[in-house]
C-alpha cells in the first residue's frame, strides 16, 4: 500500500450479500403462515398483530432517527392519525376501508411535513421538546374533542377490509395481509439508503453543515424524512385499527411514543431489520417473562423490573442495538473479496475558461459579530484557473471570510459574485449548485459512511455536469478517489481511516462535484511533513491546466508559496497586502503582522 498520495490497483471490499440471507428469507416467508399450520390462540394472534402494526410505525423511526438523525417523540400521534382515519372514515362516515386508510395516511404525512418544517430553526433537545408538545396536543384533542373523536370512550365496530372480493374477517387472513405490507415496507426502507435521498439523509445525520455545503438541501431532506416517518406511522395505525376493531386515545398517548423510541433503539435505529427485531422483543418479552414456570416464580413477580433493566443495559452498552451487534459480528467473520480498480476512468476536472472576467469577485464584503468587525470592507478578485491564497495571523478573519463566501454566514454588507451571478443571499447548497466546492480546517466527513459514499454525496450536487443515474455517480466518485490515491479504500468507513486519508477523502468529495471554484480551508492542518509534500503535488496536479480555480487558506508559507499564483493578506478583518507570492511574503506590513509588531514605518 502506498502512502498519502500513492495509488494501488487492487483493493478489497466486503461482500454485499451474505449466506445468512438464504436462511432469513425462507424463515420470514414461513412466519405469517404459522397460524394456518398450527393451533394458535386468539391471544397469540393478537400479540402478533400488535407486533406487526407497531413494527410498521417503528420503520418510520428508522427513517427519521436512524437515517436522518432527527429526534421524534410524536410517532404515536402519527400512528393515531392513521387509526382515527380508518375508524372515523369507516364507522362515522361510511367510507370504504382503503379510502379511509389513505386519508389517515395522508393526514399523518401532512402533519409530519409541517412538524419537519420546525427543523429549519430547531434541532437537538429543542426539536425533542417540539415533538413532545405535538404529541401532547394530539392526546388532548383525542380525549376532549368528543363530538369528533368520541373522546375517552373510543370508537368500536371498525370493519375489516376486503381484498379482491374476499372479506378479511378471519384474524389469520388479516394478519397475513399486515405481514405482507410490513415486508414490503421493510424492503422499501432497506433500499432507501442506496438512493440519492437516502445518502443525503445519512449525510445530514452525520454532519449537517458538511451536507449543506456539498449541495444537500438539508431542510428539504429533513421535511421529507418526517413526512415518510409520519406516513409509515399512519400506515401502521390504520392497519392496527382494522386489526383490533376498536381504538381509544389510550392507544396513542406519550407512553406509546416512548415505546416506539425504545423499540427502534433496542433493535438498532439504522436498520429496518433492527427496528422490527426491537419491536418484536419489546412486545413479546414481557409476555414470555410472565409465563415463566413455577420454579422461577420470583421472576414473574419482578418481570417488569427485569424487562426494564435489560432494555437499559442493551441501550447503554450496545448503542447500535441488537441488530448492530449481529451485523458487526458477521462483518468480522466474513472475508473480503478483491476488487480491480485499474479500469477507473480519469477524473474530469476541466473547466472551460471562455471569459477573462474574475470567477469570484467580492465588493466591499463585510461580516460583523456585534462590535467585532471580522471582515471589514474587503474587495477581491480571483482570476479563472488560478490558485489564490488568503493568509494572515490567527484571528485575522480568514475562515470567517471563507464562510461568508460559502454561504455559512450571511454578509453584513457587500456583494459576492460567482461567475457573474450575485449569490450574496443564497444558501450553501445553492452556491454548491453554482460550482462551489469546500473543505474545512476541522475535517467534516460523514463518519459512519464509507469513503465512496462520502464522495458520492459530493457528486450528486445539483448541476453537476455528469450523466444522470447511479452508475455515473459511482464512476465519478471512484474517479475522484483514484485522483487522490484512495480508490483502494473506497469501501472503508471513513472514521477508521488515518487523519491524512480523511483529509484526502474530503478533497475527493469536493472534486466529485466538478467545482468551478474550490475553497480549501487549512488543507495541510494536522499533516506531517511527508503528507504535506504529497498534498503540494496534489494541488499542483489540480492547477495544471484544468481551469479549476482554487481559493486557499493555510498557515504553511512554504506550501502557499509553492502552489499560489496570487496572495491576499488579512489582518484584523482588513486587506493589508495583495500580489505575487514572492512580493507579498516579503512585504513589511505582512512581516509585521505575523511578528505582532507595528509596520516598519512605525504606524500603528
Amino acid at each position: 500500500m502506498k502512502s498519502l498520495g500513492g495509488l494501488q490497483t487492487t483493493a478489497s471490499r466486503p461482500r454485499r450479500f451474505s449466506p445468512w440471507l438464504f436462511l432469513l428469507i425462507p424463515a420470514a416467508a414461513a412466519v405469517p403462515l404459522i397460524p394456518y399450520a398450527t393451533e394458535v390462540s386468539h391471544f397469540a394472534v393478537s400479540m402478533f398483530m400488535q407486533a406487526v402494526t407497531y413494527a410498521i410505525a417503528v420503520l418510520g423511526m428508522v427513517v427519521v432517527l436512524g437515517y436522518t438523525g432527527q429526534i421524534n417523540l410524536a410517532q404515536a400521534a402519527f400512528f393515531g392519525f392513521g387509526a382515527y382515519g380508518v375508524a372515523l372514515g369507516t364507522v362515522s362516515y361510511g367510507l370504504p376501508f382503503w379510502v379511509s386508510l389513505g386519508m389517515g395516511i395522508g393526514v399523518a404525512a401532512i402533519a409530519g411535513g409541517i412538524l419537519g418544517l420546525t427543523t429549519l430553526r430547531l434541532g437537538g433537545h429543542y426539536l425533542a421538546m417540539i415533538t413532545i408538545s405535538f404529541q401532547q396536543i394530539f392526546d388532548l384533542v383525542a380525549v376532549n374533542w368528543i363530538a369528533f373523536t368520541h373522546g375517552p370512550d373510543g370508537i368500536a365496530g371498525i370493519p375489516r377490509p376486503s381484498l379482491f372480493g374476499h372479506e378479511l374477517a378471519d384474524d389469520r387472513a388479516y394478519l397475513l395481509l399486515c405481514t405482507l405490507v410490513l415486508y414490503g415496507l421493510i424492503a422499501l426502507v432497506w433500499w432507501l439508503p442506496q438512493t440519492r435521498l437516502g445518502r443525503a439523509m445519512r449525510g445530514v445525520r452525520e454532519n449537517e453543515l458538511a451536507a449543506e455545503v456539498t449541495g444537500v438541501h438539508t431542510l428539504r431532506v429533513k421535511v421529507t424524512a418526517f413526512t415518510l416517518c409520519a406516513a409509515l406511522g399512519g400506515t401502521g395505525g390504520g392497519l392496527y385499527a382494522g386489526g383490533f376493531a376498536y381504538i381509544s386515545p389510550d392507544n396513542f398517548n406519550f407512553t406509546r411514543a416512548v415505546e416506539f423510541l425504545s423499540m427502534v433503539l433496542l433493535g438498532g435505529a439504522q436498520s429496518p431489520f433492527g427496528g422490527v427485531l426491537g419491536t418484536t422483543l419489546l412486545i413479546l418479552l414481557p409476555e414470555w417473562l410472565k409465563e415463566m414456570p413455577p420454579s422461577l416464580q420470583f421472576i414473574k413477580d419482578v418481570y417488569l423490573a427485569i424487562y426494564g433493566l435489560a432494555v437499559i443495559l442493551i441501550m447503554v452498552f450496545m448503542p447500535e442495538g441488537l441488530w448492530g451487534l449481529l451485523r458487526n459480528g458477521w462483518m468480522k467473520l466474513r472475508s473480503p473479496i478483491p476488487v480491480d480498480t485499474s479500469n477507473i476512468p480519469q477524473l474530469d476536472l476541466d473547466i472551460a475558461v471562455t471569459e477573462t472576467t474574475p470567477l469570484l469577485k467580492l465588493e466591499g464584503l463585510q461580516k460583523f459579530f456585534g462590535g467585532l468587525r471580522a471582515v471589514d470592507g474587503i474587495d477581491l478578485e480571483i482570476g479563472r484557473g488560478t490558485v489564490h491564497a488568503l493568509i494572515g495571523p490567527n484571528g485575522s478573519g480568514k475562515t470567517t471570510m471563507l464562510n461568508v463566501v460559502n454561504g455559512i454566514y450571511k454578509p453584513t454588507g457587500g456583494r459576492i459574485i460567482i461567475d457573474g451571478q450575485d449569490v450574496s443571499q443564497k444558501t450553501p447548497h445553492e452556491r454548491a449548485g453554482h460550482g462551489l466546492g469546500r473543505t474545512f480546517q476541522n475535517i467534516r466527513l460523514f463518519a459512519a459512511m464509507s469513503a465512496l459514499e462520502n464522495v458520492i454525496v459530493g457528486a450528486q450536487r445539483k448541476n453537476n455536469p455528469i450523466e444522470p443515474g447511479r452508475a455515473a455517480l459511482r464512476t465519478r466518485a471512484m474517479s475522484a478517489l483514484q485522483f487522490v490515491g484512495l480508490a483502494y479504500k473506497a469501501d472503508t468507513i471513513v472514521r477508521s481511516l488515518p487523519y491524512g486519508h480523511q483529509r484526502l477523502v474530503e478533497i475527493a468529495r469536493a472534486l466529485a462535484g466538478h467545482p468551478k471554484l474550490l475553497l480549501l480551508d487549512e488543507p495541510a492542518a494536522g499533516l506531517n511533513q511527508t503528507e504535506k509534500m504529497e498534498l503540494v503535488e496534489l494541488l499542483r496536479r489540480l492547477r495544471s491546466g484544468h481551469g479549476l480555480t482554487i481559493f486557499l487558506i493555510d498557515h504553511d508559507m512554504g506550501l502557499v508559496e509553492k502552489v499560489s499564483d496570487r496572495i491576499t493578506v488579512l489582518n484584523f478583518g482588513k486587506k493589508i497586502a495583495e500580489g505575487a507570492p514572492q512580493e507579498v511574503l516579503r512585504h513589511p506590513e505582512v512581516i509585521a503582522a505575523y511578528l505582532g509588531v507595528g509596520p516598519a514605518n512605525g504606524a500603528a
